[in-house]
């Protein structure tokens, strides 16, 4: 009896470590999305927009499928499956339609999704949706954004389930995640440097998220800021991503004048794995941006050493 009632209070004890394990675990994995008076007051700049826009990339992810012809391709209407660890994901509907995409979206759930990968639901978005880096950007740059793809035309088509392992869990557990994981600050300017550098480390750091996939990661697949844009495996689990460090001390290229034709122009002026390949769609974004904004891009980037 005595054994009994000794095996029976490592039960309960066990059990009431697990169910306060569990509480903590649901406390510090919680969402905890802005609110409106977060908001700051701003008359949204749509061309700016278009820039975060296309420095952002958000075409190629969320494309439909090429055999999808009955959707225009340069819109974001989603369906391309996206390879990751946790298997194909397909990015969702991020047009302006009321019904399959965005359109019912008020500015504070964009803001909310975009800032600190929150649904309008108070569920956590994986990250391959990159807002680690989108954290970085000022809300007023995140309303200029959501200003211009509401303005953009809607595409009605549903978005294709994801089907994770355990999806309740795996998204509190990226609550977590994320604790360890997001910025600690937006961007911040250097103030020994000139106003184009700063420009060109904004755009590579928070919205053109370049760090998503140059910069190697650690076991818990944070970012090793150590290692900055170093590179390192493929997150989609083939080849490596080249670092984007000591471009000119390496022969990649002769200055920053070189890196920004390559940039714009890619392989039709000569440059090698620019336009094809993994780089393929982002040399096409670049090209589509203001020139002065890919000079600051190539005049920080030749400065990583």
């Amino acid at each position: 009896m005595a054994k009994l009632r000794s095996k029976l209070g490592w039960l309960i004890a066990a059990v009431a470590l697990i169910g306060a394990g569990g509480v903590v675990f649901l406390r510090i994995s919680e969402p905890h999305p802005l609110t409106e008076s977060d908001l700051p007051a701003h008359v949204a700049d749509i061309e700016h927009g278009r820039i975060l826009y296309t420095i952002g990339g958000c075409i190629s992810c969320h494309r439909p499928p090429k055999e999808d012809t009955a959707r225009q391709a340069d819109l974001p209407s989603g369906g391309k499956p996206l390879a990751t660890p946790l298997g194909p994901l397909y990015p969702p509907n991020i047009t302006p339609d009321p019904v399959t995409g965005i359109g019912r979206w008020s500015k504070l759930d964009f803001v909310n999704a975009v800032y600190l990968g929150i649904s309008p639901q108070g569920i956590h978005y994986i990250p391959a949706f990159p807002y680690t880096s989108y954290h970085r950007m000022p809300l007023a740059d995140i309303l200029d954004l959501q200003a211009y793809m509401a303005a953009l035309p809607g595409v009605s088509a549903p978005d294709r389930e994801n089907r994770l392992p355990l999806d309740v869990l795996l998204r509190r557990g990226i609550g977590l995640w994320k604790r360890l994981a997001m910025p600690a600050s937006m961007f911040q300017p250097d103030p020994a440097q000139a106003d184009s550098w700063n420009l060109g480390a904004y755009l590579v750091n928070a919205p053109g998220h370049c760090s998503e996939c140059h910069t190697p990661r650690n076991i818990l697949m944070i970012p090793d800021e150590k290692r900055h844009l170093a590179g390192g495996p493929h997150p989609e689990g083939k080849d490596r991503v080249p670092s984007l460090r000591n471009l000119i001390s390496r022969g990649r290229y002769a200055d920053a004048e070189e890196l920004t034709s390559a940039m714009l122009f890619g392989e039709t002026m000569g440059f090698d794995r620019l336009s094809s390949g993994g780089m393929g769609d982002v040399q096409a974004n670049l090209a589509k941006l203001p020139e002065d904004n890919v000079r600051a891009i190539a005049e920080y980037l030749v400065s990583l050493k």
